[in-house]
């Protein structure tokens, strides 16, 4: 399961805080971020469940980041053992202190434990995201956070001493960088008045989209296709005979003139003899 932010109301629906008075825990829920943290009060709850899995003696009372860490994995053990579906990232959010992150763990804990939907718990479909994105958009434009603030509220201590890999802080920080400057390129272009938006010329444009029956009034004509000239028919008359023309032609030799048609061939007894 995922969600898109954490739930706009503080605190838990009256349904579920019924529910967890009903279990007698140890102390009584004051700051669901603060109380929920540790995991003590989580093991507790589903001790009730599950009594052969869990036992109260093996889980400590503590606020340090070893207690906190202690705890959840020994849950977890106990989540795979049972196949409980408690999303990786609301524990982290949880041992962090993220915001809405312990709310939604203990909805969570609530759904699976007693088969009862809350209302307003988000979709499955949406992506977890426990930023302070909520309550940056309570405040005017000028009061919003920057980059460098954006971190520092959003990348807790206890994240790096969990997990003191750099590639991994990095990958982290430019995460929020880029949500954060998603949300301000939605910002502007929510509100393009306060940033001075100059629309373009394309958007200025008055766009008619074309339709098959009216041709519209800037369309360039096409040219008319030239006609390609065809060869007559062939007759189916047979071909008529022709008729050879022979011309004379005189020819001197030796200063007597002979007549010699073209085409044939001189006989050689004559031309000795005339020799």
């Amino acid at each position: 399961m995922s969600f898109q932010h954490a739930p706009k109301k503080a605190g838990l629906p009256r349904e579920v805080l019924k529910w967890l008075q009903s279990l007698d825990l140890t102390y009584s829920v004051k700051n669901v971020r603060r109380d929920f943290s540790n995991g003590f009060l989580v093991a507790e709850i589903f001790s009730w469940y599950y009594p052969q899995s869990i036992q109260m003696h093996s889980y400590d009372n503590g606020t340090s980041l070893p207690t906190k860490l202690g705890n959840w994995s020994q849950l977890e053990r106990v989540f795979v053992k049972h196949s409980l579906d408690i999303p990786k990232e609301l524990i982290d959010g949880t041992i962090h202190c993220k915001p809405g992150a312990a709310e939604l763990l203990v909805q969570q804990t609530y759904t699976i434990l007693t088969n009862r939907i809350v209302k307003n718990l988000p979709s499955e479909q949406e992506q977890i995201d426990f930023t302070d994105r909520s309550y940056q958009l309570t405040l005017p434009m000028h009061a919003r956070s920057t980059v460098s603030q954006a971190l520092k509220n959003n990348l807790k201590i206890t994240e790096f001493m969990t997990d003191p890999n750099v590639i991994t802080c990095q990958e982290k920080a430019q995460q929020l960088i880029h949500k954060h400057q998603q949300h301000r390129v939605q910002e502007r272009v929510e509100d393009p008045v306060r940033f001075d938006i100059q629309p373009s010329i394309g958007e200025l444009a008055v766009r008619i989209a074309p339709t098959d029956s009216i041709q519209p009034e800037y369309a360039v004509p096409k040219p008319p296709k030239a006609k390609v000239p065809q060869p007559p028919p062939k007759s189916q008359d047979p071909m008529p005979s022709r008729t050879v023309a022979f011309k004379e032609i005189t020819v001197s030799q030796m200063g007597k003139p002979t007549l010699v048609r073209p085409g044939l061939r001189e006989d050689p007894k004559t031309a000795l003899l005339q020799h």
